[in-house]
């Protein structure tokens, strides 16, 4: 079972205001400095039920340029839950290597893993949480903004997973988190709860509606993801149609001011939850979130998987 020094990044919920803190100051200064070979020796077995274009890349860039290597296994290969049983993949993995990451749909798979492990695991992506896109995504904010604490960040569109860890982290760093969605598809009382209950001293505002030009009016961010996710194709029309006006473009980018950022965690469906160009707007940092996944993954796999977590920034 897992070693009590063991740390895992299952969930924003596992981190406190502090750890955010520190992973974003040591991001941003490896970012800006270089990194120093501080995982040589060391290898990240990454598993993979989901396709990957940026957290594979950046897991395997990261782990490169701190010294160590990343392994890359597909479903195919391991049959996770499937052809083997989800604790003995954990449990044979913690033998061969010195971290695990995931990307897969249930929020239990990884979990489970974490359970059995005896190394650290982080969760790349499950249909409940995105805990290392939301922290890139405050990184990017922290970077442009010189701070988190205070903004606010206004998310139209669909409460899944990414929003689900976005508001997660802005309750953790006290920003103000709001978001318009259709009624069907807006956060179940729990997470909204969960939220509040993290927010703790920071107070962190959370505004709940269904009206885009009222989440965004004056929002020092603006985001959006998707309308569907993998693993939802078959309810794409459907979707499309419920989301009708929910669509980010430079006309409600204007509602939100002129030194409003632009976030958008990609791939992009044009035509459907962006206008077309937006990501070129002169207000988009969305190609500077996609590349800071890699400093900000960098950062979590030091912290986690370092010798001791008294990193020296």
């Amino acid at each position: 079972m897992k070693a009590t020094a063991t740390k895992d990044l299952l969930s924003i919920a596992d981190l406190d205001a502090g750890e955010v803190s520190l992973l974003l100051d040591l991001a941003l200064s490896m970012k800006r400095g270089g990194s120093e070979p501080r995982l040589a020796g060391k290898v990240l077995g990454m598993l993979f039920e989901k396709p990957s274009l940026r957290t594979r890349v950046s897991f395997e860039v990261a782990m490169y340029q701190l010294g160590g290597h990343a392994l890359s296994l597909n479903q195919s290969e391991v049959g996770l839950g499937k052809r083997e049983a989800v604790s003995d993949v954990a449990q044979v993995l913690s033998r061969l290597v010195q971290g695990i990451m995931v990307r897969t749909f249930a929020q239990d798979t990884v979990q489970e893993l974490a359970k059995h492990a005896t190394v650290p695991v982080i969760n790349g992506l499950t249909d409940h949480e995105h805990p290392c896109q939301a922290l890139s995504d405050l990184l990017t904010v922290y970077e442009r903004r010189g701070q988190v604490k205070g903004l606010s960040l206004a998310y139209v569109g669909d409460a899944n997973n990414v929003a689900r860890s976005l508001m997660f982290a802005c309750a953790l760093t006290g920003m103000e988190f709001r978001i318009a969605a259709p009624p069907r598809y807006a956060f179940p009382t729990a997470d909204i709860e969960h939220a509040r209950e993290l927010a703790g001293v920071a107070r962190a505002g959370i505004m709940l509606g269904h009206d885009p030009a009222a989440a965004v009016r004056g929002a020092d961010v603006v985001y959006t993801d998707v309308w569907t996710s993998m693993g939802q194709e078959a309810e794409a029309e459907v979707r499309r149609r419920d989301f009708q006006g929910f669509q980010v473009t430079p006309a409600l980018l204007e509602i939100a001011g002129p030194q409003a950022i632009f976030l958008h965690p990609l791939p992009a469906h044009y035509g459907e939850e962006i206008a077309p160009g937006l990501l070129e707007h002169p207000q988009s940092a969305v190609f500077d979130q996609a590349e800071n996944r890699l400093h900000m993954q960098k950062a979590v796999l030091v912290y986690l998987m370092g010798s001791g977590r008294g990193i020296a920034i």
